[in-house]
């Protein structure tokens, strides 16, 4: 129980270097005398869990609240100017842009969007406020002439805010709740120029007896004179993730299935990450029965963050539901937003991070090549059906160019991918192994990832056009009949040049058999290809061969040319160059 000392403090310094107090708890040995499980709502007859999403939901941004109240720098005005302008582009129709009554600069930024008309008309600006009179004739004051507006209004629900925080009764909150609506709905009914909507947000929901969270809501729905004409947004904070993904879905469903009339109500989400479910939960609350969702982009928020609504959007397009905000150009949007709120985009963050499309292993690369050289035989108009890549990356702007990265866990698919996508050598299957193997051995030997540039590199030296220490320095062929070809090339052997003739059903078996004549062809023909490294009349060729020696071993080489008869006699070359070494 309690408290370990640690007498010996320089010999807890060497032994532990992480550690950074001198009090150690001991929960963990006895978790359960310090921590409770979570509380469940009672739902044997649950329908959440057969539920289908078929359509996106409507969207929130908190980036300018949420977002910005989170940041260790917090935005300047211009820089939330730029925020705001994106996430109109980006198709949000509900933005919360602020805490207007709690300083000068939320009040001014908010005047400023609407005085400078900076609002589009389709879009409604969004602001939070307690439920305290001044707070609220403030804000109301911070939004005259929008002309679409939500007014937040929040109060403490959940016993640990009543008792700790407030210290108030369950009938102070409530009726602070209701006598802050009414509030609101006079100051609102006084400026008709204005399209209004209430939210309302029992603090935090999760964590309030349902009971009473229910009774609070419908306080206000009543005393905002909620209708199906007039709907209010009843958000449903998951302020802090306390409980696992299902538990919260059986929440939201409860509350959606006791609501005294479903139909005046927006029940909205608003879903935090402490325990890393946050985009789970809201996933799930969706199936519950809930209508809207409030979150940041990439998950900016308070201590583990909101829910990240581009994670979200993007799931539901991967199903294919058009989830009604652009995510087309992602890195833009990315860019915008590492630059206002000082924060990076973790490498492995979904969708948005430099390394979710891509592959270093083996398997992963040689799948992926797999399905993307069927999905450019089939068509790029059928569906996307790509081995671990859930969307096509360049349906969010972006390439192609990093799906397989090239380390020493990489294999041989995954080298050939690279070879082919990015300078158009493609290798016969077989030679796969043979190449994969090289470069995979040259990424350890210098421990570090492989450029495109330098794999090609590698293959050039290793595989193409290689001279030593046999050289062919000029070659022309006569047709003796139709099934014959006799040769003579200009050879290089040992510093030595030569003149040798041969014969053969092609020029390739004929520069075979003259080779034979001076005792270099100590092996068989086993394979051959050739095809167009690029299109046009000055294109190049790529020729491909395979060398089997007496004593088994094999090796493959590989030719370039302007001339497709000239690159399979280099590839000969080169894959008998390669068996010797």
């Amino acid at each position: 129980m309690g408290f370990l000392f640690l007498q010996d403090q320089t010999h807890a310094r060497q032994s532990t270097p992480l550690l950074t107090t001198l009090l150690l708890s001991t929960a963990m040995e006895n978790p359960r005398q310090k921590y409770r499980p979570f509380e469940t709502v009672k739902l044997p007859d649950r329908r959440w869990p057969d539920a289908r999403l078929e359509q996106a939901p409507r969207w929130c941004s908190v980036d300018l609240r949420d977002g910005n109240q989170a940041l260790a720098i917090p935005m300047n005005v211009p820089e939330k100017h730029e925020m705001f302008q994106m996430l109109c582009r980006i198709g949000f129709k509900e933005i919360e842009i602020g805490f207007p009554s709690a300083s000068d600069t939320e009040f001014a930024f908010t005047r400023e969007l609407i005085e400078k008309k900076l609002i589009p008309e389709d879009v409604s600006v969004q602001v939070l406020v307690q439920a305290r009179e001044h707070l609220i004739r403030r804000t109301l004051e911070s939004l005259k002439g929008a002309h679409r507006a939500i007014v937040h209004l929040y109060t403490p629900t959940n016993p640990a805010q009543r008792d700790i925080v407030f210290g108030l009764s369950k009938a102070q909150v409530l009726e602070m709740a209701v006598n802050g609506t009414k509030l609101i709905r006079e100051l609102t009914e006084a400026q008709p120029e204005t399209h209004w909507q209430l939210e309302f947000s029992p603090e935090t929901f999760v964590l309030t007896e349902p009971d009473y969270a229910l009774e609070v809501c419908e306080a206000v729905a009543a005393a905002w004179g909620a209708s199906a004409q007039k709907k209010i947004i009843l958000n449903l904070p998951l302020t802090v993730e306390a409980g696992t993904p299902n538990t919260h879905a059986d929440q939201i469903e409860w509350f959606c299935r006791h609501l005294s009339n479903r139909a005046l109500a927006i029940v909205s989400l608003h879903t935090h990450n402490d325990r890393g479910t946050g985009v789970a939960a809201t996933e799930l609350g969706l199936m519950a029965g809930a209508d809207r969702v409030e979150g940041t982009l990439f998950g900016n928020g308070e201590r583990t963050g909101n829910v990240d609504i581009v994670t979200v959007a993007l799931n539901l397009f991967s199903h294919g539901i058009d989830p009604h905000l652009d995510f087309r150009n992602l890195g833009a949007i990315r860019e915008v937003f590492e630059r206002v709120t000082r924060m990076s985009v973790h490498d492995r963050h979904p969708y948005g991070g430099d390394l979710v499309f891509t592959a270093f292993s083996g398997p992963h690369q040689d799948a992926i090549k797999k399905g993307m050289d069927r999905r450019g035989k089939i068509g790029h108009g059928a569906l996307w059906d790509v081995p671990y890549l859930t969307i096509d990356p360049m349906d969010i702007g972006r390439s192609y160019e990093a799906i397989i990265r090239i380390n020493s866990q990489s294999g041989k698919g995954g080298v050939a991918y690279v070879l082919d996508r990015e300078f158009g050598f493609d290798l016969p299957k077989l030679m796969h192994p043979e190449v994969g193997n090289l470069i995979g051995k040259y990424a350890d030997k210098h421990s570090k990832e492989l450029s495109p540039a330098e794999i090609h590199e590698r293959f050039r030296l290793d595989f193409v056009n290689i001279s030593s220490p046999l050289e062919l320095v000029a070659f022309s062929s006569t047709p003796v009949n139709k099934q014959t070809v006799r040769c003579e090339a200009e050879v290089r052997h040992a510093g030595k040049t030569f003149t040798l003739t041969g014969e053969g059903n092609g020029p390739i078996s004929a520069l075979v058999h003259a080779l034979d004549s001076k005792g270099w062809a100590n092996f068989s023909l086993k394979d051959y290809r050739s095809h167009a490294l690029t299109a046009g009349s000055e294109s190049s060729a790529a020729a491909y061969v395979s060398l089997q020696s007496k004593d088994g071993r094999t090796a493959w080489g590989c030719g370039v040319d302007a001339n497709i008869e000239l690159a399979g006699l280099k590839a000969l070359v080169s894959a008998a160059n390669r068996l010797e070494r």
